[in-house]
């Protein structure tokens, strides 16, 4: 008997189209989620959503408000959404599927798309379709959201997308249009044959669902007596006061102590200790800073 059908591939499709691609997926918000301040949250791979700017970075946040942990997934309030990214200018057809805590019914597919100067296209016919649902055009939100909530009744909670032939970007996700959502798992499914590439993280997005920050830069530290020490600021974008730090330097450093610390937004400083029972004096040498949000309770 054939393999169970996959939520992307239709009857007419060759057999190699069985082999559902999982580009992306978040089984566990929750255990994904990071802080990125005392009201905002955001998820690793997710990109948060809401507002009406006409950029993809503009509309693809790091964190909002307005979002709990709670026990099994992430409350949602109304209006807020979470999305996968992905290069759509190959592949046109692909799959969304949700669940809420406690197999609920609830919240609405959203699909925004952009052309390939990554400015979103505004109500254009055609740009946007679904499998089992009619997307209408949501004219604050620039992006289209289905006509009914999803839910199991109507078979509607796995919808496969296909999206118009210049949309070269895609923004899929869920969003609480009726109100909040209980978020438990978001899944990006894709055919073989052209299995969407995600964007989240890429330079085109570096700040959409990342939990972590880096930077490189060349260091020179000064002759050190033994106790010694050197301070130097790195900035690292998207770095807030009292997140983890951590710093390397590309040299035999045994001799050496590195210690960082998030000094003020976007700014790190590393301070270099002698901790030797001798002078030393390193060759310039390669920097490196990290830093990492704080996990969401």
């Amino acid at each position: 008997m054939p393999p169970p059908r996959s939520p992307v591939c239709n009857l007419h499709r060759a057999a190699m189209s069985w082999l559902v691609r999982v580009p992306e997926a978040v089984p566990n918000p929750h255990a994904s989620a990071f802080r990125q301040s005392a009201t905002e949250i955001g998820v690793e791979k997710l990109a948060t959503s809401t507002g009406a700017s006409t950029t993809l970075a503009g509309l693809c946040f790091n964190r909002l408000g307005g979002i709990a942990a709670t026990s099994r997934g992430l409350l949602l309030g109304a209006k807020r959404g979470m999305a996968i990214v992905s290069d759509s200018t190959s592949a046109k057809e692909f799959a969304l599927a949700h669940w809420l805590v406690g197999g609920t019914d609830g919240g609405r597919l959203l699909v925004r798309v952009f052309d390939g100067a990554a400015i979103v296209r505004e109500n254009i016919a055609g740009d946007v379709l679904a499998s089992i649902t009619t997307m209408q055009w949501n004219g604050p939100a620039k992006g289209w959201d289905a006509g009914v909530p999803m839910d199991d009744a109507n078979s509607n909670r796995r919808q496969t997308i296909r999206v118009g032939a210049f949309a070269s970007y895609a923004q899929g996700g869920m969003i609480g249009f009726d109100g909040p959502i209980d978020l438990q798992s978001h899944r990006l499914y894709g055919l073989p044959e052209a299995s969407p590439a995600v964007l989240n993280g890429a330079p085109l997005l570096p700040q959409s669902g990342q939990p972590e920050f880096a930077a490189d830069v060349s260091s020179d530290p000064p002759s050190l007596v033994p106790e010694a020490t050197s301070l130097i600021d790195v900035t690292v974008s998207g770095a807030r006061a009292g997140e983890l730090a951590q710093a390397s330097l590309v040299s035999p450093t045994r001799l050496i102590e590195l210690d960082a610390a998030v000094s003020s937004n976007n700014t790190v400083r590393v301070m270099a200790r002698n901790i030797s029972g001798a002078t030393v004096d390193l060759a310039a040498a390669k920097l490196s800073v990290g830093v990492m949000r704080r996990r969401a309770a």
